[in-house]
């Protein structure tokens, strides 16, 4: 969690809005290769993450058993994937965060509070979250042709 808050705080944002922009989990989809190990190989001598509900793992597991396709994705938030909303942070308390930061985001004593506030409030989340917004957009924007739009938001064109 230390590097994530080090990554924000780079760019100007705090821990308030770093949390609220992981809210953007809440829509689109991650590919097995980037959760795989909290799956097989957590530790040496426990090969799933006991942080991960146990349904939900196992589901995983057969969608990811066998990354032969690496295109193989899995929605983000599992209660609601097509909906912009808080249901994200209400899921992390499930055991239902796909990532590890996201199960992060409930550890640390830091986020936490945070997490809960806008797990209960999703009027203060979507207010949060379009503040953190407005902060980003503004860091280090390129014009002409210093940037570039990307085609594929993992990819460099």
């Amino acid at each position: 969690m230390d590097q994530l808050i080090k990554i924000f705080a780079r760019k100007g944002l705090t821990i308030y809005d770093m949390v609220a922009l992981n809210g953007a989990h809440t829509i689109g989809f991650s590919h097995c290769k980037e959760f795989s190990d909290r799956l097989f190989h957590f530790n040496k001598t426990t090969p799933t993450d006991p942080d991960l509900n146990p349904l939900f793992a196992s589901a995983l597991k057969v969608t990811c058993e066998k990354i032969v396709d690496l295109g193989v994705s899995v929605v983000n938030d599992l209660e609601s994937p097509t909906t912009f909303d808080n249901v994200y942070y209400k899921s992390l308390s499930k055991g239902l965060g796909l990532l590890k930061s996201d199960n992060a985001l409930l550890k640390d004593p830091r986020t936490k509070p945070i997490v809960l506030s806008f797990a209960a409030d999703q009027t203060l989340f979507f207010r949060a979250f379009s503040r953190a917004m407005e902060k980003l957009s503004i860091y280090n924007v390129k014009t002409g042709q210093q940037g570039q739009i990307r085609r594929v938001c993992d990819a460099f064109n």
